[in-house]
């Protein structure tokens, strides 16, 4: 087994892009290779980029973390966007901001302790 695999923040991450692909699924058409496609991708490279630095050192592994914290940032604002245009219900927008402010707790724990080692 891979030893991101073992992680809860790439668990919840995983699923925070299966979630992100459910509630995207209603956006318009048009918005196929504009919004949709955006925040599916920024999506899913959060827990990419988990994985991917966690076959580096703790020094690198702490860069990628930043970069998928960096990518759920690009998520919350995607999903502010796709709510203020009548995409996203208020209720789905409020449940994925809460899952992406735990996502980013976790993610900022794991920094610090990958930064705060040796």
């Amino acid at each position: 087994m891979f030893k991101f695999v073992k992680l809860s923040v790439w668990q919840r991450a995983v699923d925070f892009a299966d979630a992100i692909y459910a509630a995207s699924r209603s956006f318009p058409l048009e918005e196929r290779f504009g919004l949709t496609n955006q925040i599916r991708r920024a999506a899913i490279s959060i827990s990419s980029n988990i994985a991917e630095g966690s076959a580096r050192s703790d020094s690198d592994f702490a860069k990628f973390i930043g970069y998928a914290t960096g990518s759920l940032y690009e998520v919350v604002t995607q999903g502010q966007i796709a709510k203020n245009q009548g995409m996203l219900a208020d209720d789905a927008y409020m449940t994925l901001h809460a899952e992406a402010e735990e996502i980013s707790r976790m993610l900022s724990g794991l920094r610090r302790s990958l930064v705060s080692q040796p």
